[in-house]
């Protein structure tokens, strides 16, 4: 388990509220990971980066969206694979976590392509996750499933969590390793 805990949905949601940002949780969350995914920095200004804004809030130290971003930082870079997605509890009802996990992925492809610029150095295998979760990111949530469509569900968030460490191998760590060794 990793020591870089995700503050709770609840807590990111008031936060955001309270600085009036227009994104939920899901979709904060999913823009800061492909902020950091492509390249971005983990600044403390994080929140005008992903969202584009410079009259965006600064989120104050030791605030719930500014141990989102040090734990999702820490999380993208650890080698234990311990990344999580910031979505709401399985308590919740399946069109609102579905519909979460595509938020996320909107978010994260904005911010992801503005971090990584035009022509990222991607693999193959990322290239074809990056177009996989933009076509996530265009789906919309369905109103009732059953059990194959809870673990449908659960496949695609572990899908788009792996993609994700993928991503940031080929934006991040790969081009980190190619200079070290230069």
């Amino acid at each position: 388990m990793s020591e870089h805990v995700l503050p709770s949905w609840n807590a990111v949601e008031a936060e955001s509220r309270r600085l009036a940002l227009s994104a939920s949780p899901a979709e904060l969350h999913g823009a800061l990971c492909g902020w950091l995914a492509g390249g971005g920095e983990a600044a403390a200004d994080w929140t005008r980066r992903v969202l584009a804004n410079d009259a965006v809030a600064v989120p104050a130290d030791g605030s719930p969206l500014d141990a989102l971003r040090a734990a999702s930082a820490g999380q993208i870079a650890d080698r234990d694979f311990d990344f999580e997605l910031l979505l709401p509890d399985a308590d919740r009802s399946l069109a609102e976590r579905s519909g979460a996990l595509f938020d996320w992925c909107r978010g994260f492809l904005g911010a992801f392509g503005m971090a990584a610029g035009a022509n990222p150095p991607l693999s193959e295998e990322s290239r074809e996750a990056l177009a996989d979760i933009a076509r996530l990111a265009t789906a919309q949530p369905q109103e009732e499933g059953d059990e194959e469509d809870e673990e449908a569900l659960a496949e695609i968030e572990e899908f788009v969590r792996v993609a994700v460490l993928l991503l940031h191998g080929d934006c991040v760590l790969g081009p980190q390793h190619r200079r070290r060794f230069n």
